[in-house]
């Protein structure tokens, strides 16, 4: 036990020092973890923001008035006024996202008590921005009618309370760096392991190892060690001077538990990241072999969309999947302060699954090896 902890020191010290050499891998972490978390917090945006609408107002009453006054930036642009029969048109041209029609007597027939309607004309191109923003016109109306009408607009017998937790003004920049690093944590770990298998090809010191006293499992346990700690390094940097510092994301749990568990996560993916480089020739086909993996753990991680919005069989499917115990993981801990107790379980499970592909992995390892010897 003794001589395999010895081997795999001094293998990690050879991964470590052949990595500090690679300028591309390195700038390549350094992008990822700093202006790629940054740009796509900032740049990528749900948001209604700016987004523009015009009022077909046929009624002109103070309601209206007040209606059309109540959109306000930066949600929304200054209402622009125009007739019933440029709708159509302006709507086919996308001028504007959201068109509002307020038809005749329709302040006097609220008044009497009578039947009436309000139209909302949404482009819904853009899905996100349209289904948020109309959400956000009928709180809008719904609540100047109230506050406008008073008596004479029936309440609702239960008036809800709603409280935000966690991120209580729901700002989008404090989710998506976090779940941009959990992305870059996958990208990254799987390129590293397969990348190291294919430079030892590639620089013919692949020859070297098969006459040195050490196993396959000693080499490969060295590769994903070392790459691995660089990996979690620079996560934890990242979460720090990017998402905490600069963004100002409220991170409440334990970064040193975030850190145990994006440790055990190195196993599952840097193996698999191995297994792939088995398969490929160069770093060019590893390349194309890690595109469709990678983008799948991404897209049905959790961490773009939530999985349960997923069918079931894809949500089964996914369990066995590390990807997707990781971002359960990482959003436990960081922002509903989970502890131990709480989240062992997503440990236990990215700890087997990453037993299942390391054991994998290691056995197409060692027949690489043996061929290429």
């Amino acid at each position: 036990m003794r001589r395999f902890l010895r081997s795999v020191l001094r293998l990690c010290g050879k991964e470590a020092h052949s990595l500090h050499r690679d300028v591309v891998m390195l700038a390549l972490i350094a992008y990822a973890f700093t202006y790629a978390v940054y740009s796509a917090a900032t740049d990528e945006n749900f948001d209604v923001e700016q987004a523009a609408v015009a009022v077909v107002d046929d009624d002109r009453s103070a309601l209206s008035r007040r209606l059309i006054a109540a959109l306000q930036e930066p949600m929304f642009r200054p209402p622009v006024l125009i007739e019933a029969g440029q709708v159509d048109r302006a709507m086919d041209l996308g001028r504007y996202v959201f068109v509002i029609e307020i038809p005749p007597r329709f302040e006097a027939d609220l008044t009497a008590g009578r039947q009436t309607a309000l139209q909302i004309n949404v482009d819904a191109t853009a899905m996100s921005q349209a289904g948020n923003g109309a959400a956000f016109l009928q709180e809008i109306i719904g609540r100047e009618i109230r506050e406008a009408l008073g008596a004479a607009v029936p309440q609702l017998p239960v008036d809800p309370v709603v409280r935000l937790l966690y991120n209580p003004n729901t700002t989008a920049e404090w989710f998506t760096s976090v779940m941009e690093i959990i992305n870059m944590t996958t990208m990254l770990s799987v390129i590293l392991g397969g990348a190291a298998v294919i430079r030892e090809r590639d620089h013919g010191t692949i020859e070297h190892l098969l006459v040195m006293p050490v196993t396959p499992a000693e080499i490969m346990l060295s590769k994903i060690l070392a790459n691995g700690l660089v990996i979690v390094a620079a996560a934890l940097s990242s979460l720090i001077v990017i998402a905490g510092w600069l963004l100002g994301a409220p991170l409440a749990g334990s970064l040193w538990l975030f850190a145990a568990g994006a440790f055990i996560y190195q196993l599952s993916v840097m193996a698999l990241g191995v297994l792939l480089a088995t398969f490929a020739g160069s770093m060019q086909q590893f390349g194309l072999l890690s595109i469709p993996v990678l983008v799948s753990m991404s897209l049905l991680s959790g961490a773009r969309t939530p999985l349960e919005s997923s069918p079931d069989w894809l949500q089964t499917l996914m369990f066995a999947v590390p990807s997707s115990h990781f971002t359960s993981f990482a959003q436990a801990v960081l922002y509903r302060s989970a502890d131990l107790s709480q989240v062992w379980m997503k440990l236990a499970a990215m700890a087997a699954t990453g037993a299942i592909f390391f054991f994998i992995a290691l056995r197409r390892f060692r027949t690489s090896m043996t061929v290429s010897g």
